[in-house]
């Protein structure tokens, strides 16, 4: 399978899954290396690169590809697949779990066709879709994509050994000592976390990992958390079969939407069967000898039984064994950056992706990695950075300002820039004009019964949009849109003359429009 960078086959409150950019550049997890993988040869070799990068994973991937195209040399390690983490246990796995729930959720609302799709979906054949989108877990394209720009890729646990030091300890015994001229970029990415909870060790409970790769479908799933991970695998999951009970400690689901998403989901979870217990604490886990069933014990006694468990209640950084401490940087810490993604106190060592803090999301990530190349190359040369301001091609500003999500539950829930609350936080002076999307001619030809909503945050000093949130089958491509909006400060007045097709989903734009000129709600 030939692919270019960040081209992944495939999530992490986890914020969504397109977190784990990276797969920890020697931080392995007993995952077998790709079988295309061509290991540096000799012992206690010595190499010197441009740029030197841990983690190869799609923000890797991006940084070795900028930073290539610059005339810079480049090594990258990984003792993964290379692809990472999206690739092979997160976004592409997931999505491709879902697309055949989503397709039918929407098959079953459209006249002359819902009889058609009735039935169970067929999850082998869903399995094996999965294990295709994800090269069933080989990497030999993305050796031959790297190899064909250049990139030496070396195998193995990597660590900081000192400023732009990198020590790789190979899997055949290789001892590689890599210097870099100009830049050491650290894309190891971010993993799930556990928390310590009493008999978790034991329980052998699914991770975004396992919930992803998994070749049964358990007869109950029991979902702690209400993040995107939590959403997405409880909506793939109930309809692959499982019965699917959500236990949420908070009182709403993907809290970091506006309150009207996270009620919308689990409102049509509960409608499909699901169960969904928002307010509930997780005491301990319980189950005998490591197999069989798995009981959950909330607070208050009462238990809740399944045959599987899966924890999607945080991420942690790949950081704790790579070296940090010989930089005078603590190990498994978040590194904090500027906005070139240089690590604060530092000249030469980069923090891009996960490992930052900033967007845990895949294609924030590569975005990241995109102006860090820049960044690297420019100070490679010699250069001041001339697109240091805000919005130039050496900062990345879209992650204070203008970051996008969609999460693939059924209904989808999109979103960019800053919610109501958020933007009222701040400091701003905003209204939020909310439509349902029933208004919009061409729902109703998407789906019989289409329900969805849609929310602009207008800053009302500046007649700008500080954000967009949206919910409801397939409104995900309404999402970039409303990206260019935000990001580009389009005046309000401006975004009348962007005439939206008929009959679109788009139209809930002029919805939109419409209500904010009369200053009120139709909704």
């Amino acid at each position: 399978m030939t692919r270019t960078a960040g081209n992944e086959h495939g999530n992490g409150e986890d914020q969504g899954m397109g977190e784990g950019q990276g797969t920890g550049a020697g931080q392995g997890t007993g995952a077998r290396p790709g079988t295309g993988a061509r290991p540096g040869t000799g012992h206690g070799t010595e190499h010197e690169y441009d740029v030197v990068v841990l983690g190869a994973g799609p923000v890797g991937e991006n940084v070795v590809d900028r930073v290539r195209a610059a005339g810079l040399t480049a090594a990258i390690v990984e003792a993964e697949l290379l692809g990472g983490e999206c690739s092979y246990w997160a976004c592409m796995p997931s999505k491709a779990l879902l697309r055949p729930v989503l397709a039918r959720s929407d098959a079953r609302k459209v006249p002359g066709l819902r009889e058609a799709v009735y039935g169970p979906l067929d999850a082998l054949e869903v399995f094996a879709h999965r294990d295709e989108t994800v090269g069933h877990w080989k990497d030999d394209g993305q050796v031959d994509w790297l190899d064909s720009i250049g990139v030496r890729v070396y195998r193995g646990h990597g660590r900081v050994a000192g400023p732009r030091r990198v020590v790789v300890d190979g899997f055949e015994g290789e001892h590689h000592v890599l210097t870099a001229r100009h830049a050491v970029a650290v894309c190891t990415g971010s993993r799930a976390v556990l928390p310590p909870l009493p008999g978790l060790s034991g329980a052998r409970p699914w991770t975004s990992r396992e919930a992803t790769s998994a070749d049964r479908v358990p007869g109950r799933l029991i979902v702690v958390g209400g993040g995107v991970v939590g959403v997405e695998m409880a909506t793939a999951w109930h309809a692959l079969g499982s019965h699917v009970t959500m236990l949420v400690r908070g009182d709403r689901l993907l809290p970091r939407m506006e309150p009207f998403v996270g009620e919308r989901v689990a409102e049509a979870l509960r409608a499909r069967g699901a169960d969904v217990l928002t307010g509930t604490d997780v005491e301990a886990v319980v189950r005998d000898g490591g197999s069989g069933p798995v009981t959950v014990v909330l607070e208050g006694g009462d238990t809740v039984e399944g045959d599987e468990v899966l924890f999607a209640t945080g991420r942690a950084p790949r950081t704790e064994s790579i070296g940090l401490e010989t930089i005078g940087l603590e190990p498994g810490s978040w590194l904090d950056v500027d906005d070139s993604l240089l690590v604060t106190g530092t000249d030469w060592l980069y923090a891009v992706g996960d490992v930052n803090h900033r967007a845990l999301l895949t294609h924030q990530g590569k975005y990241q990695a995109r102006i860090a190349g820049a960044a690297i190359a420019a100070r490679a040369a010699g250069t001041p950075l001339p697109g240091a301001a805000p919005w130039g091609p050496h900062a990345a500003t879209a992650d204070h300002a203008a970051v996008p999500q969609v999460v693939f539950c059924d209904p989808e829930a999109a979103a960019i820039g800053l919610s109501l609350a958020e933007a009222e936080r701040a400091g701003h002076r905003v209204r939020a004009v909310d439509v349902e999307m029933s208004s919009v001619a061409g729902a109703g030809l998407y789906a019989h019964g289409y329900r969805g909503r849609a929310r602009l945050v207008v800053d009302l000093d500046r007649e700008v949009l500080l954000g967009a949130t949206f919910v409801g089958p397939a409104v995900g491509e309404l999402l970039h849109a409303a990206t260019i909006a935000v990001t580009a400060e389009v005046p309000v007045s401006r975004l009348w003359h962007a005439v939206p097709s008929y009959p679109t989903l788009s139209e809930v734009w002029l919805r939109l429009l419409e209500a904010y000129r009369d200053g009120a709600d139709p909704a």
